[in-house]
């Protein structure tokens, strides 16, 4: 029996991805701009929470609308199979035809699967109008993606934040930051490879790559206007 436990994982992985380059982001470009540890921590958390908070009710919002539009086809592909069947099974028989099956194998293959309601309405549901009938779960994907924003999106601002014990200068400081930030990006973008099947080196590399170029811009946007005001 397949399990119908909520799969988190991919969830957080994004959320911790985009909650690390976004807040390595407003770092960058504040730092560039030479401004105060204060300004920097003041922006970033700013940035952490209610980005968090956006993202996660995006995340609620798109999973809620997909949850319903799957229950309104299934609704009405079980409403067709008793109040239309021929038109159903018609269906049916050419879902199973472009899937290779022809004469008696395709005429038994039809048989069989119209014999059972569940599996006729989730055929027809995959191959015709491609949707899977997934465990989504609006609310816990929503709470995984503020967590795991808010979670590693904190990295950037972790050295500024315990600056009182590092004493560091600011471009140590901001030096320590990338590091730790890109090797962040580096361990959730070989995780969301590993989710999504590719090789963790290429993902992590990948991931890393993107919020780098992300720091890169924000971090010379911020030097061109230190001047400003």
């Amino acid at each position: 029996m397949k399990s119908r436990r909520y799969n988190w994982l991919p969830d957080f992985v994004y959320g911790g991805i985009d909650g690390a380059v976004t807040t390595f982001a407003v770092v960058a470009g504040v730092a560039g701009a030479q401004l105060s540890t204060a300004i920097i921590l003041i922006l970033g958390f700013a940035n952490l929470f209610a980005d968090g908070f956006s993202m996660a009710v995006g995340k609620y919002s798109s999973d809620r609308a997909e949850k319903q539009r799957i229950q309104s086809v299934r609704k009405n592909l079980d409403r067709e199979i008793h109040d239309n069947p021929e038109k159903a099974r018609d269906d049916l028989e050419e879902v199973l035809h472009s899937r290779g099956f022809r004469s008696r194998d395709l005429t038994k293959a039809v048989e069989m699967m119209s014999a059972n309601e569940a599996v006729w309405v989730d055929t027809l549901m995959r191959h015709k109008y491609r949707l899977i009938d997934e465990h989504i779960e609006p609310t816990k994907g929503a709470v995984a993606t503020f967590i795991a924003f808010n979670l590693i999106g904190f990295i950037p601002l972790a050295a500024y934040v315990f600056n009182g014990f590092l004493h560091l200068e600011p471009r140590g400081l901001f030096q320590l930051t990338s590091g730790f930030t890109l090797l962040a990006l580096f361990t959730v973008g070989a995780v969301k490879a590993r989710v999504v099947k590719e090789r963790w080196v290429v993902g992590g590399v990948e991931t890393m790559v993107i919020g780098g170029v992300a720091a890169g811009i924000a971090c010379l946007v911020g030097y061109l206007l230190r001047g400003i005001g």
